[in-house]
């Protein structure tokens, strides 16, 4: 089973920072498409450590260090997300994603480079249930 682990970043006003996948197939897809930033880990691996690494990749900043669990959830295709609240603020103008190749178009034999995340952005909670991924979503209803 695959395992991923991401920060919820939640600003003191309420508002939540959540990600747009880059890549040519996420180019077009907005409701349901957004995430919390995260990545996966593998057996053994600390999720934690694993959701502040994917922080910084998909971001270019360091994560808040304090961090409360919210559990898990399991997507449709089977992948167990999950995640940690962080209370914090951040730039989303200043965002630098990490990249990955593969090629497109399909079977041309080109290879292309994309972000792993095409923008972030600041959400109020009821917009943010509707970006994210649905099971995600129901990491909004475990915040305080």
């Amino acid at each position: 089973m695959k395992r991923s682990a991401g920060v919820l970043l939640r600003r003191p006003s309420g508002e939540v920072l959540l990600v747009h996948p880059g890549g040519p197939f996420w180019a077009k897809k907005d409701l349901g498409a957004w995430s919390l930033p995260k990545g996966e880990y593998s057996e053994g691996d600390d999720p934690e450590e694993a959701a502040r690494r994917e922080f910084l990749e998909e971001l270019g900043v360091e994560p808040p260090s304090s961090f409360v669990d919210l559990g898990t959830v399991r997507q449709r295709n089977g992948k167990e997300v999950r995640a940690f609240l962080a209370v914090g603020d951040l730039d989303v103008t200043t965002v630098v994603s990490n990249t990955f190749t593969m090629e497109w178009p399909p079977r041309s034999g080109r290879m292309a480079e994309f972000p792993e995340v095409d923008r972030a952005e600041w959400f109020d909670v009821v917009t943010a249930r509707e970006k994210l991924n649905p099971a995600q979503a129901a990491f909004l209803d475990r915040l305080d």
